[in-house]
């Protein structure tokens, strides 16, 4: 599969692959083989678009989606408090979408992600190879805990799960990870949270805290500036934990 570009009118945005003929309200557009980021190309029509380059935040908006995937201002948090960087082995669960694995791979770690659903982990690969992220990324399909043994043989720098048999796992963190090394659990629920936070104390992590992953955008007009009156963006409860 070639890498996707996209092309970006005003409110308008179109994901093609390079030598794709692609048509619109506006007119045809014959997308060279040797298309580069940057470019302006314009419809039969003479309707010009401009190339853009496919981006970490893009994939939450272009890849097919089997679910709720976790929005960027979330995964950027994760990746943040756990530091996820070049050369680390991150164990991901509730694999989903994916988004939250490809943003992790393309933060330079190496990610084996488990979904039960097995065609949700069908679509899943499929977005890695749209966001040039497979050969980082082991997408299996299957339930997590039925492999904690075997992965007890391996390594990890870093544990995120968004599943809701993340306290199991959680209890299974200290001999998963290297020392040092950090779990990201997300939950929609408190409920949820609390058994997550439980978990990882007794299993004798440290540092264990939750934050509500929560953000209110800004109005800005001639009468002045003030934070939105729009509902409040809560998405759900992050708990960061360090092995050590």
């Amino acid at each position: 599969m070639t890498v996707p570009v996209l092309l970006v009118r005003e409110d308008r945005e179109y994901l093609v692959e390079p030598g794709e003929e692609f048509g619109t309200d506006l007119g045809v557009l014959e997308v060279p083989e040797d298309v580069e980021p940057g470019a302006t190309l314009e419809t039969h029509l003479g309707t010009a678009f401009r190339v853009r380059r496919l981006r970490g935040p893009d994939l939450f908006h272009h890849f097919e989606r089997t679910g709720a995937p976790m929005v960027p201002r979330d995964i950027g948090l994760v990746i943040g408090e756990t530091g996820v960087s070049v050369g680390d082995r991150v164990l991901d669960a509730g694999t989903g979408t994916g988004v939250l694995a490809a943003l992790l791979a393309r933060a330079g770690a190496r990610v084996v992600t488990y979904e039960r659903d097995s065609e949700f982990a069908e679509v899943a690969r499929e977005n890695m190879v749209l966001g040039g992220v497979d050969e980082r990324v082991d997408v299996r399909a299957g339930d997590v805990t039925a492999d904690l043994e075997s992965l007890r043989e391996e390594s990890f720098d870093v544990m995120t799960l968004d599943t809701g048999d993340a306290p199991d796992v959680v209890t299974a963190a200290p001999d998963l990870l290297v020392d040092g090394g950090f779990l990201a659990v997300y939950s929609p629920f408190v409920e949820s949270t609390r058994e997550v936070v439980a978990a990882a104390r007794e299993a004798g992590l440290s540092s264990v805290r939750t934050r509500e992953t929560i953000q209110r955008e800004m109005d800005f007009d001639e009468r002045g500036s003030r934070p939105s009156t729009a509902p409040v963006g809560h998405t759900g409860y992050l708990t960061i934990a360090r092995n050590e």
